[in-house]
């Protein structure tokens, strides 16, 4: 409950003073190690070279934090087809962003990614995700607090899961972050989409405060990481 005053209070603050004594602290909570030099994130960039001959579609799952912050980063990736914010991997069902914000409906904010296997391969998908978040700090990102905010990969099938697992024991393995990466990885049960105003809340809502100070920095340092894979240069 903490977290939800916290955003309301920031998506609705008026006054610029405010927001400026804010401003460092939020800046602080969104920077994290930069994993697109380490070995690891090339091992991915360079499986992701032999794309999959079928264009059918398919789904990765994803919680990193704030969903607004996931849905806008991949979103602008060439061959994701459509991002949708959502809870998952808990125990309510239908459950409302009130009820996840209280940390104890057990589900996570995450986003279910509908993508081209033609276009971008999952190991591409999952590279993204560890350039999206900070996966070595438990229940938590930047000052979101909660296990509705932790570091999860949600498998939907064989593959997926050996993937995920290989690429965190080579990221731990070579140390590209300064401590253990915390990701929960945990097959993909029911998905529940999120209230309607969640949808797309980068794009409605680009002006407010949180957007501003939270968002688009992180979106920003995304698309240069990504540079050459975007759907807009």
């Amino acid at each position: 409950m903490k977290t939800f005053i916290g955003r309301q209070m920031i998506k609705q603050a008026g006054s610029y003073l405010f927001l400026m004594l804010l401003a460092p602290f939020w800046a602080c909570g969104q920077s994290h190690t930069d994993i697109s030099k380490s070995n690891t994130f090339k091992e991915m960039e360079k499986a992701g070279a032999a794309k999959a001959a079928t264009s059918k579609s398919d789904t990765a799952t994803f919680a990193a934090g704030c969903f607004w912050c996931v849905e806008e980063q991949f979103k602008q990736l060439k061959g994701v087809t459509s991002v949708t914010s959502g809870y998952t991997g808990g125990t309510v069902p239908n459950p409302s962003y009130k009820q996840v914000c209280t940390g104890l409906t057990g589900h996570a904010e995450a986003c279910n990614i509908i993508y081209d296997p033609s276009k971008i391969s999952y190991d591409e998908l999952l590279a993204a995700f560890f350039v999206s978040h900070n996966p070595t700090t438990l229940n938590r990102q930047g000052n979101d607090e909660g296990t509705q905010y932790r570091s999860a990969i949600f498998y939907h099938n064989a593959e997926q899961h050996k993937l995920a697992d290989y690429y965190i024991k080579r990221l731990n393995e070579e140390k590209a972050y300064p401590d253990e990466i915390v990701t929960e990885v945990t097959p993909y049960t029911k998905f529940y989409n999120a209230e309607d105003y969640h949808q797309n809340y980068y794009e409605s809502n680009a002006s407010v405060p949180y957007c501003q100070f939270v968002v688009k920095p992180k979106r920003d340092k995304f698309r240069e990481v990504f540079k050459g894979k975007l759907k807009q240069e």
